[in-house]
């Protein structure tokens, strides 16, 4: 009698355990999604799936092409809504009429940069400051540090985004995603288009900005040397599904499938795998 009652006690200590780590990740996520769906047509592009996103940390979304990496990033900001399920933003159901002041919340960047042509770099990255009347003297001082937080050369601010390198297209758009001191970052392939050069020197500023400003960060890329660079969590998806996530060496070291074991084989350049 006396041992059954300190099994019993045990297995209540280890629920109370698992009970509280659950609540603590719940606590400490900035983005929910539970069991969200979204079809195109007929096609699965998401099939039902529960993620968190925690406050302060960098997760990576990989994969194949079609796997739903951008399409989640896509229904976190609202320019998709959900077949099924919800998504929450700082422990509040994302709702069409919220959809206003969460992009005021969240910064983007796409991998072309998306700069409109025929605004200046500065016009560019102050367009939502001014949008929201921010003061002359605030924007001003503002643009200085993200010039220099993202290494842009003050004397390019006046040039159209053709004169531009790509790479500083890239910052510049960066520097918009960055102007309102976003909660949540997003990133789609923002550096895939760059050349080997250019990416490696944005993949290290990004870095440091990241921590610098414990910013979270949600990254879509193909390249695993990058996410396993930028990333504390890598997501790695197919089909539409979560496939496994973890740290890189959980990836390699304990694949939950073949398809990871095969994801890993195919970028063999990375001395880690």
């Amino acid at each position: 009698m006396e041992k059954a009652a300190r099994s019993e006690s045990f297995c209540e200590i280890v629920l109370r355990w698992g009970s509280q780590l659950r609540y603590n990740r719940l606590v400490s996520a900035l983005v929910h999604l539970f069991g969200v769906a979204k079809k195109f047509g007929q096609e699965d592009a998401l099939h039902p799936l529960d993620l968190t996103f925690e406050r302060g940390l960098t997760t990576v979304l990989i994969g194949p092409s079609g796997c739903g990496k951008s399409t989640i990033l896509r229904l976190i900001i609202g320019l998709l809504a959900p077949d099924a399920g919800r998504i929450e933003f700082d422990g509040r159901t994302v709702a069409p009429a919220q959809l206003a002041g969460l992009r005021r919340r969240v910064g983007y960047v796409i991998q072309d940069g998306g700069l409109f042509p025929h605004l200046s770099a500065r016009a560019n990255v102050l367009l939502m400051s001014k949008h929201q009347k921010t003061p002359g003297a605030e924007m001003t001082a503002r643009l200085a540090e993200l010039c220099a937080l993202t290494r842009f050369p003050v004397e390019a601010l006046d040039r159209f985004p053709v004169e531009l390198s790509g790479g500083q297209r890239q910052r510049v758009s960066l520097m918009r995603a960055l102007a309102l001191s976003p909660e949540l970052l997003l990133l789609d392939e923002p550096l895939g288009a760059l050349d080997p050069l250019v990416r490696a020197s944005l993949q290290k500023d990004l870095k440091e900005i990241f921590q610098r400003l414990k910013q979270t960060a949600i990254l879509v890329t193909h390249d695993l040397a990058e996410a396993a660079y930028l990333g504390d969590r890598i997501v790695l998806m197919n089909e539409g599904r979560v496939v496994q996530q973890g740290a890189i060496p959980q990836l390699r070291d304990h694949p939950a499938t073949a398809f990871v074991t095969e994801f890993l084989n195919a970028q063999r350049s990375l001395t880690f795998v």
